[in-house]
């Protein structure tokens, strides 16, 4: 089993930046890859990012050249760095861990861009 944790969402200005972190623990060894995703207000869940163990990332064409994700080589913490953000950013941000035929997702923490 995987528990994950997010942290550093918050209230930023449209423009304004943000980092997430997601501390993971339990048999992180076994985590094959790490992603954010969001459900912004009465829309569905959506990728915002997703990071490899050996570091192949992807990215929607919303989020693509302002949102990088990166992680520690232990697979134990992943980031997701938000610049120039938007008010359409505007959305629960929960954080993934893959292994092997099971998803884990933490519980998610707010971000709120104000226009």
């Amino acid at each position: 089993q995987v528990q994950l944790v997010e942290s550093g969402g918050g209230l930023v200005q449209a423009g304004g930046s943000l980092r997430l972190s997601c501390a993971a623990s339990g048999s992180i060894s076994s985590i094959n890859a790490m992603g954010w995703y969001r459900q912004p207000p009465g829309k569905q869940r959506e990728l915002v990012a997703r990071i490899t163990r050996g570091g192949r990332t992807n990215y929607p064409d919303s989020v693509k050249g302002r949102f990088t994700i990166s992680r520690d080589n232990a697979m134990s913490t992943v980031y997701l760095e938000m610049n120039s953000l938007k008010p359409e950013d505007t959305a629960v941000y929960y954080c993934e861990a893959e292994i092997v035929g099971y998803d884990y997702w933490g519980q998610g923490t707010r971000v709120t861009v104000s226009s």
